[in-house]
């Protein structure tokens, strides 16, 4: 069994209220996102590959084009844009592309992160 992950990178702005962290969170700022993506399984013997990177870096690249330079408060999908919801919008934008088993997203410059491990039950 084997795991591949690939990354991508979006700048988005968010307001957060009803947290510890009061005004500074409620007013609208800015972050540096970093989205992993893993999927899982066994080589395809003509292949050689898991999945191909290059189709999951093409549906990558379109939830990176909706996220990247936005308000997340107004992609309504999302929901609040928390880390949690964040981590699972993506999964569900990219869960046609492999056999997911987690989506990461990282606020690097905070030192947080989260994952969604897909629906369960």
């Amino acid at each position: 069994m084997w795991e591949l992950t690939k990354a991508f990178r979006f700048e988005a702005a968010h307001a957060l209220s009803g947290t510890t962290f009061g005004t500074a969170s409620e007013e609208i700022h800015g972050h540096s996102f970093r989205a992993e993506v893993t999927v899982r399984g066994t080589p395809d013997p003509k292949t050689g590959m898991v999945v191909d990177l290059g189709l999951l870096e093409r549906a990558m690249a379109e939830v990176q084009k909706t996220l990247d330079h936005k308000f997340l408060n107004k992609i309504e999908a999302i929901g609040v844009p928390t880390l949690e919801n964040l981590s699972r919008f993506i999964w569900e934008r990219l869960q046609h592309a492999g056999k997911l088993t987690r989506v990461s997203v990282h606020r690097d410059s905070c030192n947080e992160s989260c994952t969604y491990f897909g629906p369960q039950g």
